[in-house]
């Protein structure tokens, strides 16, 4: 538990950096939004989202995320919650995704990112989870059925700022708005809801396995 004077102390910590990191958001969203390789016909990226967590939020996820033995302080908020920033990518296809993540190691190669941590691909299915891997992701299986792939990213190795960055197809950002809303601060104990939301995932799988089969067959049909 995080008294309250602490509290405030590492909320103003974040208030004096907020700005820097809002302008670290706005440029990852234009990376994503203007890159040739992504704004190309067929356009790889559909669409970019973002926000900056409001500070009532980030009060209760501090509340959740400090503990006694390892408690968040003014001195290691921006280790310890690097989704002050967030940015979510979406597109159609998931093969579309090998594209989006060259172009994320160029970024990468030349240092104008900086990793903070290893990417992590999250996922319940096990084709999914091939295509990650062989894309060279750390892949972690989700019982709760969650699929996304999660960057965090810094501006420079030194820096406090950070912006989490999260990569889906649009079927997955379907299911992931409706797991929110039924499982998001506090998980349902409802067996109907679970039950519902574990169909759906199976969905979205089928669909978008057939939607990377259209996509194929279409690239095939345009490339003769």
């Amino acid at each position: 538990m995080v008294d309250e004077a602490s509290m405030e102390a590492i909320i103003g910590q974040v208030q004096i950096k907020f700005h820097e990191i809002d302008l670290f958001r706005e440029s990852t969203v234009r990376f994503f939004e203007t890159h040739p390789d992504l704004i190309q016909s067929p356009q790889i990226v559909h669409s970019v989202k973002s926000r900056m967590k409001d500070l009532e939020h980030l009060r209760e996820k501090i509340q959740r995320k400090s503990t006694d033995e390892n408690p968040i302080t003014p001195e290691n908020i921006f280790d310890r919650i690097t989704d002050i920033a967030g940015v979510r990518v979406l597109h159609l296809y998931q093969s579309q995704f090998t594209l989006i993540h060259s172009v994320i190691n160029q970024k990468l190669s030349i240092q104008d990112w900086i990793l903070y941590e290893q990417p992590k691909a999250y996922t319940w299915d096990p084709e999914s989870q091939e295509f990650f891997a062989s894309l060279g992701l750390n892949v972690e299986v989700k019982e709760s059925l969650y699929t996304s792939i999660h960057y965090v990213i810094k501006p420079r190795e030194n820096s406090p700022v950070s912006c989490e960055i999260q990569f889906r197809t649009l079927f997955e950002e379907v299911w992931g708005e409706i797991d929110h809303l039924v499982n998001y601060p506090i998980p349902t104990n409802s067996v109907f809801w679970k039950e519902q939301i574990g169909v759906l995932a199976r969905l979205v799988g089928a669909g978008s396995r057939l939607a990377d089969s259209i996509w194929r067959t279409y690239s095939d049909s345009t490339e003769k």
